[in-house]
């Protein structure tokens, strides 16, 4: 009787594995298929989807929050820029950079990344200033980044970027020669440019690591992008009503709100802006003043305080 039994379950075991291994060898294929699409970065999947560069917009994702906030009367750019130890020298590791006299980039991801964007960046402002003479205007700079941030997910050779890069700028007021291209300026429609109009003024652009870019008012990347994306709505950017260091403070409060779901890590709060030729900065990309970065946290800090103690009193 025994061995009956046993005959019995060695023989259900059997059909068992005989199943499981039948089930893996019919799901084989579409896995070796999908990991065919996953594994190369110039090939798409049947929906139309970059796995590679989605993968890259993940490790955005796990980056500080980053913003940029267009002014009535220049660009301020800020960062979250979370500390990993206690043993990192205070500034250490900064994450904008001035690119060209009048234009700052911050970028969010991986940081190694982010200074090969700048270093390229660089490059493309040096080169236009030889050959022209002349600054390069934003517009034309994040083109030509984005250009380049393209071609990475096209090889297979070569990954896609890891990060998303926030630039902003002061374009040169100087009169542009009318020549039938459709101008940049904020007064410029589609009809091109218009001859005595004086263009340029504050740009900034966002660009991610497919290669895209678009034009804003306010941009935010990183973790805390959808609160910080809420925050920048409120301020109603487009009216071109907010100044220079209101948007400093705005920022300081909105890097602060982004990291209330990451509180328990620490963080510095990088800042940096440009103004107009008549501002504080002359043109020029700088780092916020210290007293008034200061200040801004200072009032952010308390904002937040503020909000908590309203909190608690609405649960009582």
């Amino acid at each position: 009787m025994w061995l009956v039994s046993s005959s019995w379950v060695w023989l259900m075991c059997a059909k068992l594995l005989v199943a499981r291994l039948a089930t893996r060898k019919s799901l084989l294929p579409q896995r070796l298929k999908l990991q065919s699409y996953d594994l190369s970065n110039s090939v798409f999947s049947p929906d139309g989807r970059n796995f590679q560069v989605e993968y890259a917009v993940k490790a955005v994702e796990n980056g500080g929050t980053a913003i940029g906030i267009r002014c009535k009367d220049g660009v301020v750019l800020a960062l979250e820029k979370l500390v990993s130890s206690k043993l990192l020298k205070p500034g250490a590791n900064k994450r904008i950079a001035t690119v060209d006299r009048h234009v700052g980039a911050v970028t969010s991801g991986l940081v190694p990344d982010g200074r090969h964007f700048v270093s390229r960046a660089r490059e493309e402002s040096s080169s236009w200033r030889n050959m022209y003479k002349s600054p390069i205007p934003v517009s034309t700079l994040a083109n030509r980044m984005g250009a380049y941030v393209q071609a990475y997910t096209m090889y297979n050779s070569v990954r896609p970027f890891g990060i998303t890069a926030i630039v902003g700028g002061w374009d040169s007021e100087a009169e542009h020669e009318v020549d039938g291209q459709v101008g940049v300026g904020p007064s410029t429609g589609a009809g091109g440019k218009v001859e005595g109009e004086k263009h340029g003024g504050p740009f900034l652009y966002m660009i991610e690591p497919s290669g895209s870019y678009w034009g804003y008012y306010g941009a935010a990347t990183g973790k805390g992008r959808q609160a910080a994306k809420s925050e920048l709505e409120k301020l109603e950017l487009s009216g071109n009503k907010l100044s220079l260091e209101e948007g400093v403070k705005a920022a300081a409060k909105i890097i602060y709100i982004a990291h209330e779901d990451s509180k328990d890590k620490e963080f510095e709060l990088e800042m940096t802006w440009v103004s107009s030729l008549s501002g504080p900065t002359k043109g020029r990309h700088e780092e916020v003043p210290k007293a008034l970065r200061e200040e801004a946290e200072r009032i952010a800090k308390k904002s937040l305080d503020e909000g908590d103690e309203d909190d608690a009193k609405m649960e009582e």
